[in-house]
């Protein structure tokens, strides 16, 4: 027997070795891939709408996003205290925000709100976003093209 015989009945190759680091490699990246994606199932979800924080019974002071429209005469407003109702059709969620809404804020419009339910079922906003749908021209473009006869309101009209 040859020397470079014995040595290979002793051991792995290098293409043995290399094998096995990738494969050790790939065991440990795909076990990392599952711990963040079981720590995160909650949160990857954008929003909940109303509806669904009712299912899932969200335990009160745990951080989520609340979104659906705000509903028609609901909202309230005493200096920057803001209350009003967020709904998908089915329920309706009563909120509150301490502080300035966006300037798209208004009932019947789309909102994402940042926050947490408190022990009555109602949802204490810490951070108000307001949604608009693809047609929304911004006011400064909507003057400029009236100034220039091309406005054409089909686009959607503020």
């Amino acid at each position: 027997m040859t020397m470079q015989a014995a040595a290979r009945r002793k051991g792995m190759t290098r293409k043995q070795k290399r094998l096995a680091i990738i494969v050790g490699l790939a065991v440990v990246l795909a076990i990392a891939t599952t711990l963040v994606l079981v720590a995160l199932r909650d949160q990857i979800v954008f929003f909940y709408s109303p509806s669904d924080v009712v299912a899932r019974e969200v335990e009160p002071g745990h951080p989520i996003r609340l979104g659906g429209l705000v509903k028609e005469e609901s909202w309230t407003r005493e200096g920057q205290v803001n209350t009003f109702a967020i709904t998908d059709g089915g329920m309706d969620i009563v909120s509150h925000y301490n502080g300035i809404l966006p300037d798209l804020f208004r009932e019947g419009q789309g909102v994402v709100a940042e926050g947490s339910m408190n022990s009555d079922g109602e949802f204490i906003a810490t951070n108000v976003l307001a949604k608009h749908d693809e047609n929304y021209i911004p006011k400064e473009v909507v003057d400029a093209l009236k100034a220039q006869g091309e406005w054409r309101p089909e686009g959607g009209e503020q």
